[in-house]
């Protein structure tokens, strides 16, 4: 390896021993480019890698709100501003009870790459709370959003720092947050959220987008065999809109996705979660509050597997869906005794590192990153801020149109950067690469700062 890019990893290393996702990131994504630093001296001149890895600006808040019992809760807030070389910082806001800094930064970092695959221009960042909303009544999640916003509002902008959702932050959640966002500036400043809903300045396909991006991109990996995606069967993890759009598409175009899961475990459902019945039911499920997969399992009278993962089902497609380091290497050996071929990540860095070394080495397992596959998501929220800055709304079939198009470039990006590089059909390492490239030719133009 480079011996400059070697000793950012190590540096990162003992900087951030105590934020291991942060490190794990930062690993996986550098991992791929020592051909690229090899082929660019003026990176160490410059100190980019270094540069690269330390946000732009990262700053904390507190966040204090009252329960309806009149009991007075404290909160911690985040944002990571991490990198703006190639526009308006970007990244959603979420509520989890795990939530540091740590989660934060790996977050922050992968959006670089994600946002810069998509040839948008968007900066990377994420942001969000140690705050659990399970079991809160509406009018509690309504004042902690309004605590939340009233301490970052003077830091966002359609300019500055455009948040949007992520886990524990949907529809709702952003309503409120723009509610006060509205009232604190006095004006109607739509494009400062993204995730919003229809009715003031939200995007067609939003909910949906993350899923139905993994899919296209799935398709183009599918194409590339000479297969076709009609028939397929589809293991993916959680139920909320990620999975939700992911059954929708798969079923459109006549998959089916035959396991969801939770924190309660995961189903087993053989027919696929492919009527609209099914499909429906996922957003009840996710409204309800009770976070339990077990009740799609109740009402469709379909196996459930307690406190177990999906990854030992036998598909033809294996989509981690819910969150980061969902799949171990113990998984990982069972996805490649099933014999699968296809293991395409759609959560933020859903596989532990050592899994996903191990899954890439397999002569007949093809691998696609979630940065380049759950891209859709952020591209549709970028979308979403050219409909708010040009005061248009875009029908739903041209939303998905410019989205799936997005997505064939993203995949065909990452194949051409990888063979560019010696690295073959790895779509890992392309899309490291191609992320990386844009961002530091913008840095590198910007001058030193």
């Amino acid at each position: 390896m480079n011996k400059y890019l070697a000793s950012v990893i190590e540096n990162v290393k003992t900087k951030h021993a105590n934020e291991p996702e942060f490190v794990q990131t930062v690993e996986e994504v550098f991992s791929s480019l020592d051909p690229v630093v090899e082929r660019h001296p003026e990176y160490e001149k410059y100190d980019l890698l270094n540069r690269m890895v330390e946000p732009e600006r990262m700053f904390t808040f507190r966040v204090v709100w009252e329960d309806d019992n009149g009991k007075i809760h404290t909160n911690t807030g985040y944002r990571c501003q991490f990198n703006g070389a190639i526009g308006p910082y970007k990244g959603g806001l979420r509520f989890q009870k795990n939530v540091y800094p740590g989660i934060i930064k790996f977050l922050g970092f992968e959006q670089i790459f994600k946002n810069s695959l998509t040839g948008l221009p968007i900066g990377g960042a994420k942001g969000g709370a140690d705050f659990d909303p399970d079991g809160k009544s509406d009018a509690e999640i309504m004042r902690f959003c309004q605590s939340f916003m009233q301490a970052l509002y003077r830091y966002i902008g359609p300019d500055i720092d455009v948040p949007a959702g992520d886990m524990g932050v949907g529809g709702r959640e952003i309503g409120y947050l723009f509610g006060e966002y509205r009232r604190l500036k006095g004006c109607f400043e739509n494009g400062v959220l993204t995730g919003k809903g229809f009715s003031y300045g939200g995007s067609r396909i939003r909910p949906e987008a993350t899923g139905y991006g993994a899919v296209y991109y799935l398709e183009n990996v599918l194409k590339h065999d000479g297969e076709d995606i009609k028939g397929k069967t589809i293991a993916a993890a959680g139920f909320g809109n990620v999975c939700w759009g992911i059954c929708k598409k798969a079923a459109q175009l006549g998959a089916k996705v035959v396991t969801l899961s939770g924190p309660d475990g995961y189903i087993y459902d053989p027919d696929g979660v492919v009527t609209e019945e099914k499909i429906n039911y996922l957003l009840e499920m996710r409204a309800s509050g009770r976070n339990r997969v077990q009740d799609y399992a109740d009402k469709f009278g379909v196996e459930f597997h307690p406190g177990e993962k999906p990854w030992g089902v036998k598909v033809d497609i294996v989509m981690p869906s819910a969150m980061q380091n969902d799949v171990h290497m113990e998984e990982a050996k069972q996805i490649v005794a099933n014999g699968i071929r296809y293991y395409i990540e759609v959560a933020n860095m859903p596989t532990t590192n050592d899994a996903l070394k191990y899954l890439m080495e397999q002569p007949n397992m093809v691998v696609a990153p979630s940065k380049a596959v759950n891209a859709g998501g952020v591209a549709t929220s970028a979308l979403e801020m050219s409909q708010n800055s040009e005061r248009l709304v875009w029908t739903a079939e041209e939303v998905d149109a410019r989205l799936h198009e997005i997505m064939n470039t993203i995949y065909q990006n990452s194949v051409d950067a990888a063979e560019r590089n010696g690295f073959g059909y790895n779509l890992v390492a392309g899309a490291n690469i191609a992320g990386f490239e844009r961002v530091a030719d913008a840095m590198l133009q910007q001058g030193v700062f």
